[in-house]
C-alpha cells in the first residue's frame, strides 16, 4: 500500500509538472518559432498609443491632444503637428491649414492608425515598439478596456508586417498610499490568458530576450515620483514575471533615470535600485531632456556616460539599451499646465543632428540595440513618426526645419541598418540626407 501510494504521489507530479508547462507553451513562454529572440540588433521605439478624439470608440473625447477634455488653440498641449495625408480615418479639428481648410487629427484608438503606424516600420525598417501600458490601465476590467483594444491593434499589424512589440508597464500613476505592483501581476495574467499576448497569431512577433519573453517596467528610482521603490513590491512583480511556473519565464528591462550607475543627479540615492537591476536582464536610463547638442561638441561627454553604462552594466552582469530621442519641446503643455515654464524647443532637433548625434554616439560606443524615445510622442515633440512641416497656422507648432515628413523614419532606420549589417557609420548627417528645395 506504501509504495502504491508513492507511485500515486509520483504520477500526481508528473501530472501537475505537465499540466504547468502546457499552459506555459500555451501562453507563449517556451517556443521555437519566435521571430525575434533578442533584443540585441534592434532598434525598438516607445508607443503611447494615448490620443483619443471626440467620435473615436473611446467615447472620452479629446486625449492628450489638449488640456481638460479640450482641443483647441486654448487647451492645444502638443508641440508637433502630425502628417495626416495617409490616415485613413481622422477627426475634424479647431485648427486651420494654410490654405484655409480644416486641419484633421488621428485617434490612436483606431486600428487603421496602428496599421499605418506599424506599415511605416516595416517600410523604413524600423524593428518594432513598446507598447506603453501605464498604472492606471491595470486597475480594472473597465480601465483597461480602450488599452486592450490599442493593444490587440498593435497584435495583428505586427503579425501583419512581421513586426516586433513588447509591454512596457509605466509605473506613472501609482498612488503609494493605496497601490502597489501586485496590480500590474494581475494585469499580465490578463494579458496572458485573454490577449495571449506572448503567443498571438500564426507568427510568435512578441519581442524575447535571452530567447524569453521581455517585460519592461518603467519609472523606478526617478526621486520626482510620489513612490519609494523599496515599498511597492517591485522585488516580487520581477520574481513574478522570471519564476512564476505558469505566467513567468520572462526576461525583464527597467527604465531607470540617466546618472543610475552614480545614484545622484535625476536618481534617488538609494542603492536598492541596483539591487533590482541585477535582478533584471536589461537596463535602459531616460535620457529625455537631459542632454543638449551644445554638450555634444566634440561627441565626448555623451560617448564617455554611455561607455561608463556599458562597463558598469557587463560588471553587474545586465545588458544595456541607450535611449536615443529626436529632440524635445513642451512649450503648449507648459503653457496650459505649468503656466508658461517651459519654452518651446527646449532642445531643438537641429533638422536631425542633435539624433544622429547621440545613434552615432551610442554606437560608436559599442551599443548593441537602441531605445528610441518615442514612435508616436507629439505632446513632447519627441515623435520620429510623419510630422508636417507645414502645420496648422492658428497656433504655434514646431517644423520638421524644411526636411520632409519621413525624415526621423528615415533615420531611426538607417541606425537599425548599421545594427544589423556593421555598416560603415557615419559620422556627419548630411551625408545621410538633406533638406527639401
Amino acid at each position: 500500500m506504501k509504495q502504491m501510494y508513492k507511485n500515486r504521489k509520483v504520477i500526481k507530479g508528473i501530472i501537475i509538472l505537465n499540466l504547468i508547462l502546457v499552459i506555459a507553451m500555451s501562453n507563449g513562454m517556451a517556443q521555437d518559432d519566435v521571430l525575434y529572440k533578442s533584443y540585441k540588433g534592434l532598434v525598438m521605439c516607445g508607443y503611447q498609443g494615448w490620443f483619443r478624439a471626440i467620435g473615436d470608440n473611446a467615447n472620452v473625447g479629446w486625449g492628450h491632444f489638449g488640456n481638460k477634455g479640450k482641443f483647441d488653440p486654448e487647451h492645444l498641449t502638443i508641440d508637433i503637428y502630425p502628417d495626416m495625408s495617409e490616415y485613413e480615418k481622422t477627426y475634424s479639428t479647431a485648427f486651420v491649414n494654410k490654405d484655409g481648410s480644416t486641419a484633421h487629427i488621428f485617434s490612436s484608438v483606431d486600428e487603421s492608425t496602428t496599421d499605418l503606424h506599424f506599415k511605416w516600420m516595416k517600410e523604413y525598417g524600423i524593428d518594432g515598439v513598446f507598447m506603453q501600458r501605464f498604472f492606471d490601465y491595470t486597475r480594472n476590467k473597465d480601465s483597461r478596456k480602450i488599452p486592450d483594444l490599442v493593444l490587440k491593434n498593435a497584435q495583428t499589424a505586427s503579425q501583419k508586417y512581421e513586426r516586433a512589440f513588447a509591454v512596457m508597464y509605466d509605473l506613472s500613476g501609482l498612488n503609494p498610499d493605496t497601490d502597489d505592483c501586485s496590480t500590474i501581476i494581475e494585469d499580465w495574467k490578463h494579458l496572458v490568458d485573454q490577449l495571449q499576448i506572448t503567443n498571438f497569431g500564426e507568427k510568435n512577433n512578441y519581442l524575447h530576450h535571452n530567447e524569453k519573453p521581455l517585460v519592461a517596467i518603467w519609472g523606478i528610482g526617478f526621486p520626482d515620483r510620489p513612490y519609494n521603490i523599496r515599498n511597492i513590491k517591485l522585488e516580487r512583480l520581477i520574481d513574478f514575471l522570471k519564476h512564476d511556473p505558469v505566467y513567468g519565464g520572462c526576461s525583464i528591462m527597467l527604465g531607470v533615470p540617466t546618472y543610475f550607475r552614480q545614484l545622484d543627479s535625476d536618481c534617488v540615492s538609494d542603492d536598492y535600485l541596483h539591487y533590482l537591476i541585477r535582478k533584471a536582464d536589461i537596463v535602459m536610463p531616460w535620457m529625455v531632456g537631459r542632454f543638449t547638442l551644445d554638450v555634444f561638441s566634440g561627441m565626448n561627454f555623451y560617448r564617455a556616460h554611455v561607455k561608463k553604462d556599458l562597463k558598469w552594466s557587463k560588471e553587474n552582469g545586465v545588458d544595456y539599451v541607450p535611449c536615443v530621442y529626436p529632440g524635445f519641446s513642451w512649450g503648449n503643455l507648459s503653457r496650459v499646465e505649468f503656466d508658461g515654464k517651459f519654452d518651446y524647443e527646449q532642445i531643438p532637433r537641429y533638422g536631425g543632428k542633435f539624433f544622429w548625434n547621440q545613434i552615432y554616439n551610442v554606437l560608436d560606443a559599442g551599443a548593441k540595440m537602441i531605445y528610441v524615445a518615442m514612435f508616436d510622442e507629439v505632446d513632447e515633440a519627441t515623435a520620429i513618426f510623419k510630422c508636417t512641416d507645414s502645420p496648422p497656422v492658428n497656433a504655434r507648432f514646431i517644423n520638421m526645419d524644411g526636411f520632409p515628413s519621413d525624415h526621423y523614419l528615415k533615420l531611426t532606420g538607417k541606425a537599425s541598418k548599421i545594427l544589423k549589417e556593421k555598416q560603415l557609420l557615419k559620422k556627419n548627417i548630411e551625408e545621410l540626407n538633406k533638406p527639401c528645395n
